[in-house]
């Protein structure tokens, strides 16, 4: 059994129910200011489990249906059973992770919320281009254009970061940022050459 199709499962059962229920969706979104003031933790995790409409769900679920089994499949391969736990793990903390820099930015601001899986899903896609930096990945909005992982991987980096310095575009680049990093870190983590390797196609 997969955890990346469980997690598929549940996040898209949730996210369905509360797109049809907007108390409900308004009781898990991520708000800094509630988690702060009001010690509701809970919404740092449940906030990835919901989503804004059926395009942001898709897209997100595409991505991870997409990475997660084969970042899966070889954790699994390289740890045995002890790669599903590391999977899940991976995705959890990173949903956490992903909510640091709106915590910090917006402890003060009630009026702000966010919601998706956006962040655990950057920890994922990162996740596997730490451990397949020479596999090549397509562009969505550019089809048929196919690059390797470890220019793939910054060329992304750099666009969250200019997106969330610059504001006003609705989407949390900064959560998208904060999970790609979590991604990195928890594979070097596991074994840091997964990291040495990487860099290794900047010199070679």
């Amino acid at each position: 059994m997969y955890v990346t199709y469980l997690l598929l499962a549940i996040t898209i059962l949730i996210s369905v129910k509360a797109m049809e229920d907007a108390t409900l969706k308004g009781k898990l979104m991520m708000n800094p200011y509630d988690v702060i003031h009001y010690k509701k933790w809970y919404r740092c995790f449940t906030h990835a489990f919901i989503h804004a409409d059926f395009m942001h769900l898709g897209f997100n679920m595409f991505v991870l249906y997409g990475f997660g089994v084969g970042l899966e499949d070889a954790l699994v391969f390289r740890y045995g059973a002890q790669g599903y736990v590391m999977f899940a793990v991976l995705y959890v903390m990173g949903i956490l992770f992903a909510t640091i820099f709106s915590l910090i930015k917006h402890k003060d601001n009630p009026g702000y919320n966010s919601l998706g899986a956006s962040g655990a899903v950057m920890a994922v896609l990162f996740a596997y281009i730490l451990m397949h930096p020479e596999r090549e990945l397509g562009l969505l909005l550019l089809p048929g254009i196919n690059i390797p992982g470890f220019i793939f991987g910054p060329i992304i980096l750099a666009i969250e970061y200019a997106m969330a310095k610059k504001g006003g575009t609705g989407i949390a680049h900064d959560a998208h940022f904060a999970g790609a990093i979590f991604g990195i870190l928890f594979i070097t983590a596991i074994d840091y050459h997964y990291l040495l390797n990487f860099f290794k196609h900047f010199v070679s």
